[in-house]
C-alpha cells in the first residue's frame, strides 16, 4: 500500500481523515459494475486514502463499498465510511439508516449526511416536529453514527443557516474556482462553518470533469489543490478508474498550497463562465 497522504482532524474530533477522499459519483454512481467499482475502491486503498463517500440515493455504490468491506472486515475498521439520506421526516431517515448500514455490510457509519438540502421549506421540515434531523440526533446519541453532518449545492444562504443553526459536525459544499467567483458558499458557509470547528468537505470540485482544461493548463490536480487550500478539511471526487484515483491521492502527498495569486489566476480564468458552470446551483 502507498502511503505519505497527508491526514487532518475530522472538525473537532480526534477522528483523523487523509485531506483527499474517494467520492460517491464516477463509477460508484452506477449500477451492474461491481467488478469496476471494487477494483476502484482497492485502488483507493492501495494508494492510502481513509475517506469513502457515499449516499442512498447513488445508485449501488453503498452496495459496491459494501461488497469490499464485507470481503475485508478489518479494512473497514481502518476507512473513514460516509454515507447521507435524503428523507425529511425522522422516520424515513431512520429506514434509509437502516439499509445503508445494510448494504454497507457495517454497523456502524463514521459520518451520516442530510442530504441535499435546497430551501427554507426543506430547512422546516429536516428540524421541526418529527422531521429527519431527530433521526441524526438520535443515532449519533446511540452510537450508530459518529458523527452527522449537511450536504447542499444549491443555495449557500439556506445551507449557512443549516451550518449555524443545527447540531451537526460537518458540511458538504462546493469549493472549486467557480464558486471563488460567484460567492456564497467560499465566504459565508465556509467561515460559519469554520467558526463552529465543523468538518467541510468539499465537492464539485472538478465540476464532473469540465473544470478540468488542459489547454488552458487547468489540470485535476490544480484543482483539488485550489479546493485544499481554500480550507477545507477534505477534497472528495468521484473517480472513473485507477488513474484517476492515483492523480487524487497525489494532490496530497504531500498537499502543497497554492499561493494566493495562482488561486486567483484560477479564478479569473472562470470568471467570464462562472454562472454557467456553477450547473449544480440551478438557476442562478
Amino acid at each position: 500500500m502507498t502511503t505519505g497522504i497527508d491526514t487532518v482532524a475530522f472538525g473537532a474530533s480526534a477522528t483523523r481523515v487523509t485531506r483527499v477522499g474517494l467520492g460517491g459519483e464516477g463509477i460508484l454512481r452506477t449500477s451492474g459494475r461491481m467488478q469496476e467499482a471494487a477494483a476502484m475502491v482497492q485502488a483507493a486503498l492501495d494508494e492510502g486514502v481513509t475517506y469513502f463517500d457515499s449516499a442512498r440515493a447513488y445508485a449501488d455504490s453503498e452496495i459496491y463499498l459494501g461488497s469490499v468491506w464485507g470481503a475485508r472486515p478489518r479494512r473497514r475498521q481502518a476507512v473513514f465510511q460516509a454515507s447521507k439520506s435524503a428523507s425529511r421526516d425522522r422516520d424515513g431517515a431512520l429506514r434509509d439508516l437502516e439499509q445503508t448500514l445494510s448494504r454497507l455490510n457495517t454497523e456502524r457509519l463514521d459520518l451520516w449526511q442530510i442530504h441535499d438540502v435546497r430551501t427554507e421549506a426543506e430547512l422546516a421540515a429536516i428540524d421541526g416536529p418529527g422531521g429527519a434531523l431527530a433521526a441524526f440526533v438520535e443515532a449519533k446519541a446511540a452510537g450508530t453514527v459518529g458523527h452527522i453532518g449537511v450536504t447542499g449545492h444549491h443555495d449557500p444562504a439556506v445551507l449557512t443557516r443549516a451550518v449555524t443553526q443545527w447540531p451537526v459536525d460537518a458540511v458538504m459544499m462546493p469549493v472549486n474556482p467557480v464558486e471563488g467567483v460567484l460567492g456564497g458558499f467560499l465566504d459565508a458557509t465556509l467561515p460559519a462553518a469554520q467558526a463552529r470547528s465543523l468538518a467541510v468537505i468539499g465537492m464539485k470540485i472538478l465540476g464532473a470533469g469540465h473544470y478540468v482544461q488542459p489547454r488552458a493548463g487547468v489540470t485535476a490536480s490544480m484543482l483539488i489543490r485550489y479546493a485544499l487550500t481554500r480550507g477545507v478539511t477534505v477534497a472528495i471526487v468521484g473517480c472513473g478508474g485507477a488513474a484517476e484515483v492515483a492523480t487524487l491521492a497525489a494532490a496530497a502527498r504531500p498537499f502543497k498550497p497554492l499561493n494566493r495569486a495562482h488561486a486567483r489566476q484560477l479564478e479569473i480564468l472562470f470568471e467570464p463562465f462562472a454562472r454557467k458552470y456553477a450547473f449544480y446551483r440551478g438557476v442562478i
